[in-house]
């Protein structure tokens, strides 16, 4: 059995060749699901990811970490089958399940042989549409949350973030993390459960994705099977969240020889017309690796930190440029300081040419590596959908980047980079710094 989920891995990584040139096809459902299909059936293997829109923003009042909690349910048990069968059940159709949940979305990814394709999707059918959700499961699952709750609270990256997002988000549930608190989760009970499923788990939210070996013909008969029994509507997804940061710095004691700083402010939506300006600039400045501006000023010259990195969140109800980056408690002061500092630079004077070319070179170059298994890709067209990008983008993506100028860098950077907006949110004992708010 080892042996044999082994070779399955391998089809998993390897089960595609690594391109960004896909036939991408639009299949509806006779009841009216929508999903994307990539067929590959040089491998009698099949991958499907599914999303729900909502995530554990939906979270009730009072009930912080439901939809987390629930999510990690779904195959605790279904239908017939209680958690030991439906674990016995999956393993001996070598099937692979992930269900989980984050602040914008539900995922549900499966992957799983062509011979066992009817079998694993009536497993899968009855997580999704029967979660049993018995006390003994939720217990279980509970005491699991707590678990991660506790070992957050005592974790500086995460306790660092997480006041980061209470200043940025308020009360919205962005401001909270989705995991819920130990006395929000310790109140949560089954029927809390089986609201959470009713609210987020519905067929107005749902994006579909399938590569592998299957046609568009049996992926049509198979969605109404498998989601066609879900509701038709959930539970209203949240509004807006309003970014109420302001620039400054707050420091949060924690008795540690390093200090974790999370920074950031207000950046820019996915659908904006500067947003592949953005993108490329960011590789210049903070992108993860070693090649950034960040990276060069804060690790290689000054020996400050062993990473430091920057970001654009395009979440679905807010959008922000963050950045985190680790040094000893005597040495974060400097490394805030060149942070600052190559901000100001940034938003000033934007990129060099040689600095655009390079970044369009990785850009342009890594993209199709991406491409490297059927569950990467049906995960990658999945987002598309959510972000509202056509069939075409994976073939147009890397024209978007070449076409970004330096005369596009140096706008969206005086546009989006704003110091005085900068928030840094510093978890340790650091010297030379001083809370400002």
């Amino acid at each position: 059995m080892i042996r044999f989920l082994v070779v399955i891995s391998l089809i998993v990584s390897f089960g595609m060749p690594a391109r960004a040139g896909l036939d991408i096809q639009t299949v509806q459902s006779p009841g009216g699901i929508k999903a994307w299909l990539v067929e590959e059936h040089s491998i009698p293997f099949i991958a499907l990811e599914i999303r729900f829109r909502g995530g554990t923003s939906m979270d009730m009042p009072g009930k912080r970490g439901s939809v987390y909690m629930m999510s990690g349910l779904l195959e605790e048990g279904a239908g017939d089958l209680d958690a030991g069968e439906f674990l016995r059940a999956r393993e001996s159709l070598a099937a692979d399940f992930g269900f989980d949940a984050h602040g914008d979305a539900i995922s549900v990814s499966a992957t799983f042989l062509r011979e066992n394709r009817d079998q694993a999707l009536e497993l899968l059918r009855k997580a999704i549409q029967e979660p049993r959700f018995d006390p003994v499961a939720v217990d279980r699952v509970r005491a699991q949350v707590i678990s991660i709750i506790a070992g957050d609270q005592k974790d500086p990256h995460e306790i660092a973030a997480n006041a980061f997002d209470r200043l940025a988000y308020g009360d919205h549930p962005y401001g909270t993390a989705s995991t819920g608190t130990t006395n929000s989760v310790n109140l949560l009970d089954r029927d809390d459960m089986i609201v959470a499923h009713q609210n987020t788990m519905a067929r107005d939210r749902m994006y579909v994705s399938a590569v592998g070996d299957i046609s568009s013909e049996e992926l049509g008969r198979i969605l109404d099977d498998l989601l066609g029994g879900l509701p038709e509507f959930g539970a209203p997804i949240p509004g807006p969240a309003k970014v109420g940061l302001t620039g400054g710095v707050t420091i949060i004691d924690n008795p540690t020889p390093q200090s974790v700083a999370v920074f950031g402010h207000a950046g820019i939506r996915r659908d904006d017309d500067d947003f592949f300006a953005a993108y490329v600039m960011n590789q210049v400045f903070g992108a993860s690796g070693f090649t950034s501006r960040l990276n060069d000023e804060v690790r290689e010259k000054r020996g400050l930190t062993y990473g430091i990195y920057t970001y654009l969140a395009t979440y679905d109800l807010a959008e922000m440029y963050l950045g985190s980056v680790a040094s000893a408690n005597d040495r974060i002061a400097e490394a805030i300081d060149v942070v600052r500092a190559e901000w100001v630079k940034l938003a000033e004077n934007g990129v060099t040419e040689q600095e655009l070319d390079a970044a369009k070179k990785y850009l342009t170059g890594a993209y199709p590596l991406r491409f490297d298994g059927n569950g990467r890709i049906a995960s990658i067209l999945v987002s598309m959908q959510m972000d509202g990008l056509p069939t075409s983008y994976v073939d147009t993506r890397n024209d978007r980047v070449n076409a970004v100028t330096l005369e596009d860098v140096a706008r969206v950077a005086k546009r989006l980079m704003v110091p005085e907006n900068l928030r840094i949110v510093v978890v340790g004992q650091p010297k030379g710094i001083e809370a400002t708010d």
